[in-house]
């Protein structure tokens, strides 16, 4: 189980939380094709290491923050807002 440490309610058990999926992800212009509007919506890297991640403190501050977090241990790596660019970790 994790903990993860809400930026607004601080620490916290998982289960007050929803993952959201991937963060970071840009959406496509209006004028590209089918292929690509499939990427967008169908499409998400799945890497056996760090993974940036949008979470919702479901039963807290209901609030979307970004998770940086290690697929391969769980380990949380950073917490950040929402408009936060996505941090560099070694």
């Amino acid at each position: 189980m994790l903990l993860i440490a809400c930026p607004h309610c601080g620490p916290r058990d998982e289960t007050e939380f929803t993952c959201g999926g991937e963060s970071h992800i840009q959406r496509p212009d209006l004028t590209v094709g089918a292929d690509e509007w499939a990427e967008y919506l169908f499409q998400r890297r799945n890497p056996a290491g760090v993974t940036f991640e949008r979470w919702r403190h479901t039963y807290g501050c209901e609030r979307w923050f970004n998770v940086a977090r290690c697929t391969l241990s769980h380990e949380i790596k950073a917490v950040y807002a929402m408009t936060d660019t996505k941090p560099e970790l070694p």
